[in-house]
């Protein structure tokens, strides 16, 4: 008798199941993923150092492009500008699952919440590395390159807008990647042919956005945005528990 109620002690409570509960779950593995990142400050320095040196670069070898305002010279700066911002991500997104495997911190994770509140957690922080990214690169390139915004609220939105695409689309490759040999080389090769058609948009809107135009000339642009944010969203939503409990 004894022996069949230490068993029952042994096994682990299932982690409760609610929206609440999920929400909580969820909130408490975005704040352990903040204080790790604030002790260990890999991906924000990975983040950062790529930033300034793509911002550095791109200003040593084009000089003001700013102060051009043709529409080759807006596209191009726009375009630097993404491509700054998807290649920094790249190299400071994955972290948010490998850190978990390196720390053998995955089977006490899935022991402790549902797979969706692990997959909100893990948006939500990634979602904040790419927002911090994209306002320290939009404020060095606007600084070194003498960028200057037309319209600071359509300009704001297409960077949000665009951060969402980034976020949604990655961090269930993030997942898939974790237990890979080749992390960081997997991660792009699986992350890029998601991210054209959105980096694309994202490019053209900006560019459009760096002159002085009212904010609905880029409602369509922030549309697809939105729309892709939705689709990929609700797709790794469904098919996260089939990654994480593999």
């Amino acid at each position: 008798m004894i022996e069949q109620e230490s068993s029952l002690i042994d096994i682990p409570a299932p982690p409760p199941s609610g929206i609440s509960a999920t929400l909580r779950a969820a909130w408490a593995i975005f704040r352990k993923d903040i204080a790790c990142e604030l002790r260990t400050r890999y991906a924000i320095n990975t983040l950062l150092l790529f930033a300034i040196s793509a911002a550095t670069a791109v200003s040593l070898g084009v000089g003001f492009l700013g102060l051009r305002r043709t529409e080759e010279a807006l596209l191009i700066q726009s375009a630097l500008l993404w491509i700054a911002l998807l290649f920094a991500a790249l190299n400071g997104l994955s972290r948010s699952f490998v850190y978990e495997e390196e720390a053998r911190t995955m089977a006490a994770l899935r022991l402790s919440a549902a797979p969706t509140a692990v997959f909100l957690g893990k948006f939500c922080f990634n979602l904040t590395l790419v927002m911090a990214l994209s306002a320290v690169t939009t404020l060095l390139f606007i600084v070194l390159l003498r960028v200057k915004v037309g319209s600071p609220l359509a300009f704001s939105a297409m960077l949000v807008a665009g951060g969402l695409a980034l976020t949604s689309a990655t961090t269930i490759i993030a997942a898939i990647i974790a237990r890979a040999s080749f992390k960081g080389a997997l991660f792009a090769v699986l992350a890029f042919p998601l991210l054209v058609a959105p980096l694309i948009v994202a490019i053209q809107g900006t560019a459009q956005t760096l002159e002085n135009v009212a904010i609905d000339v880029v409602f369509g642009p922030i549309r697809f945005l939105l729309a892709y944010v939705v689709v990929t969203f609700t797709a790794s939503l469904m098919l996260f528990p089939f990654v994480w409990e593999a």
